[in-house]
């Protein structure tokens, strides 16, 4: 029994020992790594996914972009080079951008990813910057999860609409439709249905800034499963600013069922001329020709509104309000006013030598001159200049997003990558060369939407990589 209760004491202090050296060991790691720096390695030429574009009308060449993971950049060089303004913040996911034209050093930023996606990131509220994005402050809405839109008064800087979908994974009350008339000081949720839905999209009429469309979406989603659409889904109507709501019915040309997402656009050279792509059970391209009172369907083709849960967006060309475009897995135009679509030739899974990426999200029209595009997806960014004929794909900017990574045993060792549609990739940690490494030092080793990609330890030539699919 003594030599027992000997044994259980050595037995508590061997414990005690071993966790004074682990606490030491931590200790000793923590002061190590402390003088780590991060150090980019690449790839830049792989874009990622992006979720909102905006830019200066004054000044297009100022641009604006929302990346789903990987926070907010800026070009003042249009397009041609990129700067990450958003990184000292403690959230990346973005859902929405919105740049005050009457002053454009007035940037609003919604976070939190609005396309939902069982892989999206959450977001933590609105952010504003006066100083063209240099600096930013948390202006509230922080349990909203996912801002989709921003709305922006024209004539009074202080008055914001924001679409905010709330939680993706259970049900919350900080979500539909809010504003504020203190520049986001303070908040007013205007439009409310259930903590089960959100507002996907507002709409500000470009003549009359008191009317405003938005839309409000049920969803929810599980581990295995996802709900797009219920009861609580419409279409709204305000013609005061946000103060009273008019839901659009059955009645008055909406589809009939259980609808889901929307996605509205005024065309700002006829605003009475509203589109609305409309999640239903058949879904289906709407529009109104007396600004939002009726509806009336001219599209229900498949490929009008193929996935909605992951993009749902139509915008009006500026100057012809019989032109329009669907951004949905490869992006068309219609020039009948919504009854016919021809999809973008160069933005097509199949063509031949196509570079530019599917799955849209996020589309750009230069008021001033509607053949100047921007066009944002899966792949990451596409500036056109002449309505979409031709595109060039932006290069320099490393948005890449790795689900996970792994490295070889080489000297200087790989780094492995599966990233969301688009393949699988491997690269250097070091090489050689006083320029460092390089788009060029990269390679795709695997297609389609990469996870995990794990190379042979004894043979880093030879290795396994997944895509959807296995």
């Amino acid at each position: 029994m003594t030599h027992s209760r000997y044994a259980r004491i050595a037995g508590m202090l061997l414990l005690i020992c071993m966790s004074v050296a682990i606490t030491a060991q931590a200790k000793l790691d923590s002061d190590l790594l402390s003088g780590l720096e991060a150090r980019a390695i690449g790839p830049a030429a792989i874009g990622g996914r992006i979720a909102a574009i905006d830019a200066v009308n004054s000044d297009p060449n100022t641009i604006v972009v929302g990346v789903a993971t990987g926070g907010v950049w800026i070009s003042r060089s249009g397009g041609l080079t990129w700067e990450p303004v958003f990184d000292d913040q403690d959230v990346a996911s973005i859902g929405a951008v919105a740049i005050n034209q009457t002053n454009p050093d007035i940037i609003w930023v919604g976070t939190g990813e609005g396309n939902t996606r069982n892989s999206t990131s959450i977001g933590g509220g609105i952010y504003k910057s006066i100083d063209g994005g240099r600096t930013w402050a948390r202006m509230g809405l922080q349990n909203s999860e996912r801002i989709n839109r921003i709305a922006l008064h024209p004539g009074n800087p202080d008055i914001v609409y924001v679409a905010a979908l709330g939680t993706l994974w259970a049900p919350n009350t900080e979500r539909g439709i809010y504003r504020s008339s203190d520049g986001g000081e303070s908040w007013q949720r205007i439009l409310y249905v259930d903590d089960s839905t959100g507002g996907t999209d507002i709409k500000m009429d470009p003549s009359n800034p008191d009317k405003l469309i938005a839309g409000m979406w049920q969803f929810r989603r599980w581990p295995y499963h996802f709900k797009s659409g219920g009861p609580g889904s419409g279409m709204y109507v305000s013609l005061d600013g946000g103060d009273n709501w008019t839901e659009r019915t059955e009645e008055d040309g909406l589809p009939g069922g259980e609808l889901g997402r929307m996605a509205f656009s005024f065309s700002a050279s006829n605003p009475d001329r509203v589109y609305a792509l409309v999640e239903a059970e058949k879904s289906a391209l709407l529009r109104s020709d007396n600004g939002g009172v009726s509806w009336q369907t001219v599209n229900q083709d498949y490929d009008i509104a193929i996935r909605p849960f992951y993009y749902t967006e139509v915008i009006a060309d500026p100057h012809n309000p019989d032109r329009v475009y669907n951004m949905a897995t490869r992006l068309s135009v219609s020039i009948d006013g919504g009854r016919n679509f021809e999809y973008n030739p160069v933005i097509d899974c199949c063509a031949p030598g196509n570079t530019i990426h599917i799955d849209n999200h996020a589309f750009w029209i230069n008021p001033a001159d509607a053949r100047h595009l921007i066009i944002g997806n899966d792949g990451g960014i596409a500036i056109s200049r002449d309505r979409g004929e031709t595109w060039r794909f932006v290069r320099n900017m490393p948005l890449a997003q790795f689900y996970h990574i792994a490295v070889d045993n080489e000297h200087p060792y790989n780094v492995y990558g599966g990233l969301q549609d688009n393949g699988s990739w491997r690269g250097p940690s070091e090489v050689w060369v006083p320029a460092g490494i390089r788009n060029l030092h990269w390679q795709e080793v695997g297609f389609g939407d990469g996870f995990d990609t794990i190379p042979d330890p004894e043979n880093a030539m030879a290795g396994y990589v997944m895509s959807q699919g296995g």
